[in-house]
């Protein structure tokens, strides 16, 4: 089973951030926000990733193919370029495919073009700007419970702005981003039978959203696994900082390892 993570896009909202990055690559506590995504899928035994590639994606496959220099203290030996790590206890359990999936193709012809790195009839898909502490295991089960074709997490946004609690005019507190009460979003995290892949193309013109999942909806052959907990993507540069300042704090919620 691998998880595809979709990787290509511009993150044009984030501005100056992402001129020579690519979104997935914004850090939070100094990793990249695709380490944490990764880190999460980790946690439940999912070690086996396809990223898939787009805008600036040698910076991502520069990232990982200097990966333990990059995570690691080291020595070097210059007479033989032998390297030793400090910390050998610093290393993912992770196999990772870098698919280079075209700088402007859509979601849908993504998917189909890393067809040939899946395996079994059951795989993963999420966005690479999300984290949540989703239990992917129970995720997974309630995927194999309907017999569907896909499974997204529906989750409630937290609010772009703070919300006050009153009470006869008085504050009684201020809640930063509070989780919106009602109405459900796809945050990614989704399964999928590989009869999703019969709906998809490989021409960079193919979406997923608009079209294939609009379809799928019409067949009824998709589900929602809904996640009452933590989840947050990274869209603005506002919501990058809000992150960073939870990590910083030992807030992160999605922090499951």
């Amino acid at each position: 089973m691998k998880t595809l993570i979709l990787a290509g896009g511009y993150g044009s909202r984030l501005g100056n951030i992402t001129e020579n990055i690519p979104k997935p690559m914004v850090t939070i506590g100094g990793k990249p926000i695709l380490w944490h995504i990764m880190k999460i899928y980790s946690h439940f035994g999912f070690n086996e990733f396809v990223i898939l590639l787009g805008y600036q994606g040698v910076k991502i496959k520069e990232y990982f193919f200097h990966y333990h220099i990059m995570n690691n203290d080291f020595t070097i030996n210059l007479a033989d370029n032998s390297l030793s790590f400090g910390d050998k206890n610093n290393v993912e359990n992770w196999t990772v495919t870098l698919v280079d999936t075209g700088i402007d193709t859509l979601k849908g012809g993504r998917i189909k073009r890393a067809e040939p790195y899946l395996e079994g009839d059951i795989n993963m898909l999420t966005y690479g700007d999300g984290v949540a502490d989703v239990n992917i295991k129970e995720l997974l089960e309630f995927h194999q419970s309907h017999g569907k074709i896909l499974t997204l997490t529906g989750v409630r946004p937290p609010s772009r702005f703070g919300e006050l609690v009153i009470k006869d005019r008085q504050v009684l507190s201020f809640e930063e981003k509070p989780q919106i009460s009602s109405g459900l979003i796809n945050g990614g995290f989704m399964v999928f039978n590989n009869a999703l892949l019969s709906s998809l193309t490989p021409d960079k013109g193919c979406d997923f959203e608009f079209g294939v999942l609009e379809d799928l909806a019409k067949q009824r052959e998709i589900m929602v696994y809904e996640h009452h907990g933590f989840w947050e993507c990274v869209d603005t540069e506002r919501d990058l900082n809000h992150l960073n300042k939870l990590w910083n704090e030992n807030k992160a919620i999605w922090k499951l390892w």
